[in-house]
């Protein structure tokens, strides 16, 4: 009996300890936001919209992704109309994304339609 209990005290012990080894790293979002300049008619904004929704099919990093306009009724937005939002798994992928060749046309398309941008990025706890 003395057997049974040892044996099954050390499976719970050894299953614990494999299963708390290494933690997942938390995700990290990418939040962008946009301010468009003058110049940015509707469709070129809708060009940018476009634009940007293509980056999770070109860059592997990128494990989530979603946008929206500005919706707020606090008047607090500074003129920024455009938030997009990132997802990575770790900040490997995060730093990959930022010189990856996709990222660099992408931004090259905005020359001349962005007034601001505002980027911060977080670890998601």
């Amino acid at each position: 009996m003395i057997r049974f209990f040892a044996f099954l005290f050390l499976t719970v012990l050894f299953t614990n300890m494999s299963q708390a080894e290494t933690p997942e790293p938390a995700p990290i979002r990418h939040i962008v936001c946009f301010k468009f300049s003058e110049k940015a008619t509707p469709e070129k904004i809708a060009m940018v919209e476009k634009a940007f929704a293509e980056l999770p099919s070109k860059i592997p990093g990128i494990k989530a992704y979603e946008w929206g306009t500005n919706i707020s009724k606090e008047g607090k937005d500074k003129g920024f109309t455009h938030c997009f939002q990132l997802t990575f798994a770790s900040q490997k992928d995060l730093d990959e994304y930022i010189p990856h060749p996709a990222h660099k046309e992408f931004i090259a398309k905005l020359d001349g339609l962005i007034a601001d941008v505002f980027v911060i990025d977080y670890t998601v706890h």
